[in-house]
């Protein structure tokens, strides 16, 4: 089969800002410039590097091009968001799929790096022969879609890139439309390595070498990062503004002042509690995060929670209803007091538990440590909107089956490293949300062994082999369902995490246009423009 070119329902474009903008009205530099504000912070201008975090994929979004990208539709509740059944050109112009599935051959652009120099199928090569090389979160993400080794990959010559895959697989394409297959400029990079460093990683760090709509600038890190437009993308079509700033800035009572007094034009990833309220004033856009459960998780490594009982007794303590009323202010939709029947593959999905203290007491005794125990409670203080009053009220309902806790406040830098890589936190809140919208792809992340987003230490034999089984089988299969269900089955019944609620992702706009919800939870500025534009 053979793409068309990408068409965008929308006009292009980006925020900005300047350093000390705190000094400067947010448009006092004039229509080209956007400013917007978010309590992420960011650690890497590298996707690749150990330990970066999400708020980072943002760099790789907006700097860089993957071949291809997905489409655009109308969003639930307004707005738009991508579309995770189309996929588009981005760095390719077009591409074929061989009849058996195993070949995929990618005809590039003529498009240009940010230094003046041509991509070639070469640096595409190099540059996922680095993903599958580097190890950790990008070597296990390409790994999902089949791509796995660098003798998978081979530049044809300068405009064509080839793919061969072990496997057919349905996540193969669209795993090359997320933020992790971006496009290096190669041969730059080559000038920075090292025979210690041989994918330039220390540079890639502090550098941007792509062929994105935008490159960086200036970065404070902790502060900000300002983005400048590169005026020869031919990714998609040239963003409305020239330069953008993302300011970093913890608190939400100032990041509402700021949207509210309009010296910023977009709050991205607003608490509920200001999204409810800011929607009688600005436009607010509220997506549900497709794929995606905000969990409470117990860590196996730790002996309480290797206790099946614990386990239970915890999520039959948890206090649902008034945690998604205290902390996501009732948006989102609920996932827990389902039933104990599994008729469908639908993912997120209600957990057969709901608040039962009574049902949670007689597990803890039946448990071993029918006496309770003492353990850390862990949050991000980047998530802190929503972590900390969920935190507070489990704390207050697991004291009353014996589980004392200590809330722990972890920087939100550092959250991903101590929750997601060293794993060593034994009782905390996630919210991880996967990027392939199926649910054999989030268990391949939430469920497997050693996989990053399983932060529970969680291994169940079936489960590994039932998510392997389905991960690249097609989903008309008919023994695609009946395994799906059983893996639902086997982890409401080990419960290593506790769904909560399926989030949504908040932005609040204020003389801005173009916003488009990203299943990566990040700000895409290339879509964004001035109101009115």
């Amino acid at each position: 089969m053979t793409t068309t070119r990408r068409t965008f329902l929308k006009t292009g474009a980006a925020l900005t800002a300047m350093p000390f903008i705190h000094t400067l009205p947010a448009m006092a530099a004039g229509r080209d410039t956007l400013v917007a504000v978010t309590a992420q912070t960011i650690n890497s201008l590298d996707l690749h590097r150990t330990g970066t975090n999400r708020a980072s994929y943002a760099v790789a979004i907006n700097c860089y091009d993957r071949l291809v990208t997905f489409g655009t539709k109308e969003a639930p509740g307004g707005g738009l968001s991508y579309d995770y059944s189309t996929i588009e050109p981005e760095l390719a112009e077009s591409w074929e799929i061989s009849e058996d599935g195993l070949t995929l051959t990618f005809t590039l652009k003529d498009a240009l790096f940010q230094d003046g120099s041509p991509v070639t199928a070469e640096d595409v090569k190099w540059s996922f022969d680095r993903a599958v090389s580097v190890g950790g979160f990008p070597t296990t993400q390409m790994k999902a879609g089949g791509l796995e080794r660098p003798d998978q990959f081979e530049a044809r010559d300068a405009k064509t890139f080839v793919v061969k895959l072990d496997r057919p697989s349905k996540l193969s394409l669209p795993d090359l439309a997320v933020p992790v297959p971006f496009i290096i400029n190669s041969k730059l990079a080559l000038e920075h390595a090292t025979a210690e460093d041989p994918w330039a990683m220390e540079y890639l760090h502090k550098n941007t070498i792509g062929s994105g709509a935008f490159k960086v600038i200036r970065w404070d890190a902790g502060q900000q990062v300002v983005y400048e437009r590169f005026d020869g993308w031919a990714g998609g079509p040239l963003p409305a503004v020239s330069r953008v700033i993302m300011r970093e800035v913890p608190s939400a009572s100032t990041q509402r002042a700021l949207i509210e007094r309009g010296d910023v034009q977009v709050a991205f990833g607003i608490p509920d509690k200001d999204a409810a309220e800011l929607a009688e004033k600005m436009t607010v856009y509220s997506t549900p995060i497709e794929n995606c459960i905000n969990c409470l998780c117990m860590n196996t490594n730790f002996e309480p929670f290797q206790d099946p009982n614990v386990r239970k007794a915890v999520a039959y303590a948890v206090p649902y209803e008034a945690i998604f009323q205290a902390a996501a202010y009732g948006r989102g939709a609920p996932t827990w007091g389902g039933t104990a029947e599994i008729e469908d593959t639908a993912w997120p999905r209600k957990s057969p538990y709901d608040t039962d203290l009574d049902k949670a007491k007689d597990l803890m005794a039946a448990s071993g440590f029918p006496e309770g125990f003492s353990t850390t409670l862990s949050i991000s203080t980047d998530l802190s909107s929503w972590m900390e009053p969920a935190a507070l009220l489990i704390q207050e309902a697991v004291a009353k089956i014996g589980i004392e806790t200590q809330i722990e406040k972890i920087p939100g830098a550092n959250w991903r490293t101590a929750s997601l890589v060293e794993k060593k936190l034994p009782f905390h809140l996630e919210n991880f949300g996967g990027w392939l919208n199926t649910p054999d792809y989030y268990f391949f992340w939430a469920y497997q062994k050693d996989h990053l987003f399983n932060s529970s230490n969680y291994y169940n034999e079936e489960v590994e082999r039932l998510t392997d089984e389905t991960l690249h089988m097609a989903m008309d299969d008919p023994d695609y369902a009946p395994k799906i269900k059983r893996m639902f089955e086997i982890v409401f019944e080990d419960l290593p995490r506790v769904p909560l609620w399926q989030p949504a992702l908040n932005t609040a706009v204020n003389g801005a246009a173009g916003y488009e919800f990203w299943f990566h939870r990040q700000l895409d500025i290339r879509t964004l423009s001035p109101a009115g534009a």
